[in-house]
């Protein structure tokens, strides 16, 4: 067995097995279901866009697999760790970047990377180190020393991200991690993590409402009302349904599911 980064990396853990397989899942709140027999999967190396509206249940299926819910039904493991057997083996090859904001504002860049990769079981010295090259690649290495609280929404995201891959993740979860951005800001992180999966292999899953930020080579997975209506390569889909872009394939597909759904 080997070490790669802060986890270890076993011959289960080969490019052949899954980065994260979500496997027939379904959770409610009381009576109202939020996910109804939920399937995706994300291999090592693989961008994987989750699209859907607010309420589709993105947030919820990404809280399942971080484990601050457990799945009613179904089942969830990353590289092949069942979660809910092994949650402290499964969790510590992800990183993950939520929805709100939750960088302390008063402690530098560097501090607030130095006390995540505390919660990792990495020292001081060696955290540094590894806040530094983080930070490199996302492009925020000169600023390690400024507080948190002067960043715009952007460099915070990126500084998240950074975070997020202190520890070597093999995995990266990112939940609308361009919502109120401009333009170029989204565009900049967008590029930046595609880069992280070119290059070092990382599998992601994204999860947004955004259909702009789909790419004609990224794998889709699109969730309606807790749902899957479809997944595949985005042009697949869009051949599928004669759409020339995301945002006209989900209207299509959505229509599809309302008029099945009343028949």
């Amino acid at each position: 067995m080997g070490r790669r980064g802060g986890a270890e990396v076993s011959a289960a853990e080969a490019p052949r097995t899954l980065a994260l397989e979500v496997a027939g899942v379904s959770h409610a709140y009381g009576p109202r279901k939020a996910l109804e027999d939920v399937s995706l999967t994300v291999a090592p190396g693989q961008f994987v866009m989750l699209l859907g509206l607010n309420g589709a249940g993105k947030s919820t299926l990404f809280s399942l697999i971080t484990r601050l819910f457990s799945a009613r039904r179904g089942h969830i493991s990353i590289f092949g760790r069942d979660i809910a057997v092994e949650p402290g083996e499964a969790l510590r090859r992800i990183g993950v970047v939520f929805q709100a904001r939750t960088l302390d504002l008063d402690l530098t860049i560097m501090q607030n990377l130095i006390y995540h990769a505390s919660l990792h079981g990495i020292g001081p010295g060696d955290a540094r180190a590894r806040g530094g090259a983080a930070l490199a690649k996302v492009g925020l290495a000169e600023r390690m020393d400024d507080k948190a609280r002067v960043l715009s929404g952007g460099q915070m995201r990126r500084v998240e991200i950074a975070r997020a891959l202190i520890h070597a993740p093999r995995l990266l979860l990112l939940d609308e991690p361009t919502v109120g951005l401009d333009v170029a800001a989204r565009s900049e992180i967008l590029a930046q993590v595609r880069r992280l999966v070119a290059d070092e292999g990382i599998g992601v899953l994204w999860t947004t409402h955004l259909m702009d930020e789909v790419l004609p080579d990224d794998s889709v997975v699109v969730l309606h009302k807790g749902r899957v209506l479809v997944s595949g390569p985005a042009r697949e889909v869009l051949a599928s349904v004669g759409a020339s872009d995301m945002a006209r394939a989900f209207s299509t597909l959505i229509q599809t599911r309302l008029t099945g759904d009343a028949a």
